[in-house]
């Protein structure tokens, strides 16, 4: 991790105490869901502007805080030690508003931003699909055919799309020519959710926690400015926000990971069995270690990632094993801390079964690891002259 500078420092302290005292009490009523998870979401943001904390790593022109994304990455372990940190401080649209301003049109970025950047509205993102591997967007099936007079309707189903239930927006990823398969011929499009023909189907709990969703879109007219980039360029467009959305995940599992690491030590220092203090025990010691070890070794390579995407380098490789580094990462120290625990550690008194929960979702979501393996596996053969490396079927 870079040196920090004090302003940075003091604003990484605040962030991480605001999370600690007011996002965290919340988690049980924020993980309902419902009429009082919103009232209590709400009363979050206003507390995070009143303490200058609002939106840190979105545009300063847009009511955001301007700061740019390596400076953003020092906050973003504090700002997730709660899965409801981003979306309580107002960071969670950095990826949609980075998305529109880069491929939007003058409309969308006119009708959205602000009101992104302000919590007015909230974003999601549809690609994978029922019956089509995530891991192949090629095979996307949503098409979107043009209308006679301008624009497009949308057919489709899309699945575990995050926080559909209450977004104001979507965007779809869409085949608008070519033929299952194609690399050319994908789009992504930005659909309203007040559109006649969109409807949430069905929640997808995610190992028993809510907020992932399937959609349909029947014959959902789209207008043509409503098209990101100029058509056709979908994977590219996905693949920049996949890599900054799989670095944000990577920061904010290291900061969960190190609340869940911290509650471990806290339960083996204070905690006495009938042989003494749980500090004192060798196993007890060999969690520790092994924990801390994970936590050090992969911290690196989240922040490579970070340097490599803030100077617009191509950072495929390091983002592929700072992904599932981290995601391995998380559900190994949350598996010790519960450990450690014991049958406390399996209840709800403690954030470590939604801790343990949310590393183990993280080896599937976002690409599941054998995805990333392979991937930054026939990238680095490639440099040794493996240029016809192919996938072994079995």
């Amino acid at each position: 991790m870079p040196q920090l500078d004090a302003e940075t420092v003091e604003l990484r302290e605040r962030v991480g105490r605001f999370v600690r005292t007011r996002v965290v009490p919340s988690e049980p009523v924020l993980d309902a869901g419902g009429e009082d998870a919103a009232a209590v979401l709400e009363g979050l943001r206003d507390g995070a502007r009143a303490a200058g904390l609002w939106a840190l790593p979105l545009p300063a022109e847009l009511g955001g805080g301007g700061l740019a994304f390596p400076a953003y990455a020092a906050l973003a372990e504090a700002e997730g030690a709660s899965d409801h940190g981003p979306a309580a401080l107002g960071s969670a649209p950095l990826l949609d508003v980075t998305m529109l301003e880069r491929h939007g049109s003058d409309r969308v970025r006119g009708a959205y931003l602000e009101r992104l950047v302000a919590g007015e509205l909230r974003a999601c993102y549809a690609m994978t699909e029922p019956d089509v591997p995530g891991t192949d967007p090629l095979r996307t099936a949503t098409r979107a055919e043009a209308r006679p007079g301008g624009g497009w309707r949308v057919s489709g189903r899309k699945w575990f799309t995050s926080g559909a239930a209450g977004a104001g927006l979507v965007t779809v990823m869409a085949r608008t020519g070519g033929a299952a398969g194609d690399r050319e011929g994908l789009s992504l499009l930005l659909v309203p959710t007040d559109s006649p023909g969109f409807r949430v189907v069905r929640e997808l709990p995610v190992l028993g926690a809510a907020g992932q969703y399937e959609i349909e879109f029947d014959r959902v007219s789209v207008p043509a400015d409503h098209l990101l980039g100029t058509g056709g360029d979908a994977l590219a467009i996905a693949g920049e926000r996949l890599a900054l959305g799989r670095t944000l995940r990577c920061l904010r599992w290291l900061g969960q990971a190190q609340r869940a690491f911290d509650l471990m030590c806290e339960r083996a220092a204070t905690r006495d069995g009938s042989r003494g203090p749980l500090a004192g025990h060798q196993l007890v010691q060999q969690h520790v270690f092994d924990a801390l070890l994970a936590l050090r070794t992969t911290r690196p390579l989240v922040h490579e990632a970070v340097a490599l995407i803030a100077a617009g380098r191509d950072a495929r490789t390091e983002v592929g094993l700072a992904k599932v580094a981290a995601a391995r990462m998380l559900q190994q120290v949350a598996d010790s801390a519960i450990q450690v625990h014991g049958a406390a550690g399996l209840g709800p008194d403690t954030a470590l079964p939604a801790l343990f929960r949310a590393g183990r979702a993280a080896r599937v979501l976002d690409g599941p690891d054998e995805l990333h393996v392979t991937s930054v596996a026939r990238r680095v053969l490639r440099g040794y002259g493996g240029g016809s490396v192919a996938p072994t079927r079995g």
